[in-house]
């Protein structure tokens, strides 16, 4: 298995830097966008002891009692609190039948909603209260934190992504101000026991909305991009968050940009003890966000080749696969 090179760029100064400094970060994204999808971003500004207090926060929430773990799960449809290993697989969301993938997750989304019809009209669905458990009480102030960091960082880049694409810097603020984005922890244990065929830590499939952050734990058995056919590793350098574009994104560009298969794979036999934990930041625009051919994006020899769809539309179509 070889390193794939993935792009790393700086946004430092983004929000502060001239129209030719935005102009020169959203071209470096425009290029590993159509290249790869994939691009690690430095500069962002995330405080790294934030991240820390995550993976301190989830590697006690993670070693709980099974039992205790389960008391989190929320009821079928409610896309919030934990999912054990085994009750998720990844591939199914490609309809590519694989056994269950080999990771337990905790999953949030927004909060400090608004009290107005909005939220009120979509709240069994996409809205629902997050569950926190009583045994590990660091796990919200230090995932909320977080969250909003991942807020913040998603609509930097999604500014960056208009100005990569041509339309004006502000294009997707209205699509994206009341986003039903999720953040997983996904904690992949050891392996005492080989896996079995086909089976991996998260089976291959793409993400499903914009654009997603990852902040992975920096051992093997890790992420890994296909590209001409073959697996690579991505190995970020410290700091560094993992961006990839999700599949509404590639719709959006009528596949200018795309939304490239990966996987985590297992770890060698001689390192199954390794554990992995990556913190997942999925961002989904609104619920009710159109998203159909950017201008720019088609033509008479470049036609549309999708058909508008929601964001809500195309991410319950796609979660509602993987989950066993």
């Amino acid at each position: 298995m070889t390193e794939c090179v993935v792009p790393v760029i700086d946004i430092t100064g983004f929000r502060t830097g001239s129209s030719s400094v935005k102009r020169r970060m959203a071209e470096a994204v425009d290029r590993a966008c159509i290249d790869i999808g994939f691009l690690v971003v430095t500069g962002h500004g995330v405080p790294e002891g934030l991240t820390a207090d995550c993976f301190s926060a989830m590697a006690k929430f993670f070693a709980l009692d099974a039992e205790v773990k389960r008391l989190y799960r929320a009821p079928d449809g409610i896309f919030r609190g934990y999912y054990g290993v085994g009750n998720t697989a990844l591939a199914y969301s490609l309809d590519n039948g694989s056994p269950p993938d080999l990771f337990e997750r905790f999953t949030i989304g927004p909060f400090d909603l608004a009290d107005d019809d909005y939220v009120r009209q979509r709240y069994q669905r996409y809205f629902p209260d997050n569950i926190w458990p009583a045994e590990v009480a660091a796990m919200r102030p230090a995932l909320e934190g977080y969250y909003r960091e991942m807020e913040r960082l998603a609509g930097d880049l999604m500014r960056i992504f208009a100005l990569a694409l041509d339309v004006p810097e502000t294009f997707f603020a209205t699509k994206i101000d009341r986003h039903i984005s999720a953040m997983s922890v996904n904690h992949y244990p050891a392996q005492p026991e080989a896996p079995f065929t086909g089976q991996q830590r998260a089976g291959a499939h793409t993400d499903y909305g914009t654009l997603t952050i990852v902040a992975p734990t920096a051992v093997q058995g890790g992420l890994q991009v296909l590209r001409d056919g073959q697996w690579h590793d991505v190995i970020p350098p410290p700091g560094g968050f993992v961006v990839n574009i999700g599949d509404l994104m590639a719709q959006w560009t009528n596949d200018r940009w795309v939304s490239t298969m990966h996987r985590v794979a297992n770890p060698p036999r001689e390192q199954a003890s390794n554990e992995r934990t990556s913190l997942i930041f999925f961002h989904q625009p609104n619920e009710d966000a159109v998203v159909a051919c950017l201008p720019g994006c088609f033509g008479p020899d470049n036609p549309c080749r999708y058909v508008p769809t929601t964001s809500g539309e195309h991410l319950m179509m796609k979660k509602l696969k993987t989950v066993r």
